[in-house]
């Protein structure tokens, strides 16, 4: 075989990863229905080149500062606000990188934009592609590049920890993985993180194979990148801390080296920390919020409230209390009643990376614990002088401490977005490729190749296949705008995308204007429940369900854009005893509301779809007609899904009208006699 054979898979691998990321970037076409990604680019627009330094360094006057609207922010077809604080609970990074490449484009290449269609119209009614669709499109195409840089830094990691082999299977493996395939197509946070980690863990363990001082602080510097795009980057500590004692911390045992090791400790803490400080400079500038620790006691001493007033730590606070399951986020009360860490592996093998796949993948990550376990020299522990990880174990460990600690974490949370285990996922591929390889019976380990590649790069190839159809919302819009008749009443869902959409096409708004419309929300997942003292309070009311049920009768359509709120109320009938048992009476046609349209897409090849289940998990039947239109599409049913995994790109949109115009009265005699 030849020296370098690897360079002739490896090309055509990131080839299908960049055509894999980069096919369907205007999956939504530039609606912004991904909501963080939505706040991030609007974000974006205000983040300008300072006039001054001094300016640049003020808070309240600068341009870079995320957790502020500067004073003069003015920007057309958009809401803009001023001189006014402002949550931003993701890595500033992200952010930064992603307006320098708009700029470059526009600078460089400013007729790409001439390729998309009009989505903005200025206040003197011209029509253009604006800045805020732009940083979008540039924002995604980037973050697809950086996870094809992603499938090439595993293969590096995977040749130093292993071999070419297990580099190469590893790359095709990550090139393949839908979700990572989804994730690149969001001009989002968690893509960038994952990168810089793989960096950071491939410049570690060259550190300490090669004892080098200048790659443990590369990987440091990359640390403070990670760091910089999410914080939960933050757990690279313990790996980054254990390839320097195996690099350089062992000259501790050397009386005359050790003021050099502890230099090189200080010095690798300061570097991670200048370079967060550089790519996230109002993290440490900005303290003009309300950051407060609450009084507690530890140990027999009171500690009193404390307001650190750091607006980074406050965002850091919030999203640490929405992830630990606060009953304040109505939107992530899908996840109560799901299993730790059994739940993300029950994703991760439906939807996540598919069956096979997603097998190995665990498997390989158990066969890396125990391989690591059983390669440390347990009679080191007896035998004075003799290490207890050789060389070889050393960097497994580097790796592990990274995998094992972050879905430790990651997996016990109360919220599990998919997404969440990104960070994770290069390393099970890594451990998927080396299991198989390391399967002794050449057939058997041929069959499982083979097999978990076709199914794979199947899987791949569907769930590409839906940006080659419009965005249901879109479809549902569209339709919308064809039937329904101007100045109708149309309710919607709170926490969902209000429909219609504002479509714009050939320097005119299309047809009509969503403002041409009058709504009203309903809002069956909303309120509040909290447990204190032992007690629960639900999350209804008999005031709320008056106020709905009006909402209801007082609609000539009624449109539910997903499952948000379906898929969870009717599971939930403790925390909503009356909001629980409207849905199986409007799907039945009980109410006075029959289905007019219903549209989906969802990840197919030709006339095979990949069904999920919106139905089972809640108990609820769907209409008739969802049942005939789920039935005419060929393929099979996967079983429950993540919402967060289908919300933005693949929900299914059901439309009813109220045709027989009940009152409240009657509706809620309906509802009672359930």
């Amino acid at each position: 075989m030849p020296k370098n054979w690897w360079t002739v898979l490896l090309f055509p691998i990131l080839i299908i990863a960049g055509a894999l990321r980069l096919t369907g970037n205007g999956w939504d076409q530039y609606e912004h229905y991904h909501p963080d990604e939505r706040y991030i680019a609007w974000v974006a627009t205000s983040i300008e080149a300072p006039v001054t330094l001094r300016t640049a360094l003020d808070p309240q006057k600068s341009t870079f500062n995320p957790y502020y609207w500067p004073a003069n922010n003015e920007n057309p077809c958009i809401v803009n606000l001023q001189d006014a604080q402002r949550e931003f609970a993701y890595g500033h990074l992200p952010l930064y990188l992603g307006v320098m490449a708009t700029r470059i484009v526009e600078q460089v290449a400013p007729q790409l934009f001439d390729e998309f269609p009009v989505t903005c119209q200025s206040a003197d009614s011209s029509f253009t592609f604006g800045e805020f669709d732009r940083i979008t499109v540039v924002g995604r195409a980037l973050t697809a590049l950086v996870d094809v840089a992603t499938v090439l830094a595993l293969f590096l990691l995977g040749r130093a920890l292993f071999n070419e082999k297990v580099g190469i299977l590893a790359a095709a493996f990550l090139a393949l993985n839908v979700m990572h395939i989804q994730q690149s197509h969001f001009f989002t946070v968690d893509v960038y993180m994952t990168f810089f980690v793989v960096a950071a863990l491939y410049n570690m363990v060259l550190a300490v194979q090669k004892n080098s001082t200048w790659r443990i602080s590369f990987a440091a510097i990359l640390c403070g990148l990670a760091i910089g795009s999410k914080f939960s980057a933050v757990l690279l500590a313990f790996p980054l801390l254990q390839a320097w004692w195996w690099a350089r911390g062992r000259l501790l045992s050397q009386a005359s080296r050790r003021l050099l090791a502890l230099r090189s400790f200080v010095g690798l803490g300061l570097t991670t920390l200048a370079t967060f400080a550089l790519s996230n400079p109002f993290a440490l500038l900005d303290w003009s919020c309300e950051a407060i620790t609450p009084a507690t006691e530890l140990l027999g001493i009171n500690i009193p409230e404390i307001n650190w007033g750091s607006c980074y730590l406050y965002n850091v606070a919030a999203q640490r209390e929405m992830v630990g399951g606060s009953t304040a986020f109505p939107f992530v009360r899908q996840y109560i009643g799901t299993q730790p860490y059994f739940y993300f592996a029950e994703m991760q093998l439906r939807w996540g990376m598919g069956f096979l796949l997603g097998t190995v993948a665990l498997l390989g990550f158990a066969w890396a614990i125990i391989s690591a376990l059983r390669a440390m020299n347990w009679r080191s522990i007896r035998l004075e002088g003799k290490p207890l990880l050789r060389q070889k174990a050393q960097v497994q460990w580097v790796v592990l401490a990274w995998c094992v600690p972050f879905f430790a974490l990651t997996g016990g949370f109360f919220v599990k977005f998919m997404r969440y285990l990104l960070p994770l996922t290069p390393f099970l591929m890594l451990y998927a490729a080396a299991v198989v390889l390391a399967v002794r019976w050449r057939r058997l380990r041929q069959t499982v190749l083979g097999l978990t590649l076709i199914a794979t790069g199947l899987y791949a190839l569907a769930f590409v296949a839906i940006y080659q159809q419009p965005h249901p919302w879109i479809t549902a819009s569209e339709w919308i705008y064809a039937n329904v008749p101007q100045r109708s009443t149309i309710a919607t869902e709170k926490w969902g995308d209000r429909l219609p959409s504002m479509l714009i096409e050939e320097d005119t708004v299309y047809s009509a204007s969503r403002f041409d419309y009058q709504f009203n929300e309903l809002t069956w997942l909303s309120g509040i429940n909290q447990l204190r003292d032992g007690t629960l309070y639900v999350a209804d009311s008999e005031r709320k369900l008056a106020e709905n049920l009006n909402r209801v009768v007082d609609s000539d359509y009624l449109i539910i854009d997903s499952n948000r709120v379906y898929g969870v109320v009717p599971r939930l009938p403790d925390l909503y005893p009356l909001s629980s048992q409207f849905y199986q009476p409007l799907f039945d046609g009980e109410l006075g509301f029959e289905p007019v349209f219903v549209t989906a897409r969802f990840p197919h090849l030709g006339d095979f779809h990949l069904k999920p289940d919106f139905f089972g998990w809640p108990g609820v039947r769907p209409p008739r007609m969802v049942r005939r239109f789920l039935d005419g599409l060929g393929g099979v049913t996967l079983g429950r899904v993540d919402e967060s995994f289908i919300l933005y790109d693949q929900s299914m949109v059901m439309i009813f009208q109220n045709v027989e115009g009940f009152s409240a009265e009657e509706l809620t005699r309906i509802l009672t006699d359930q």
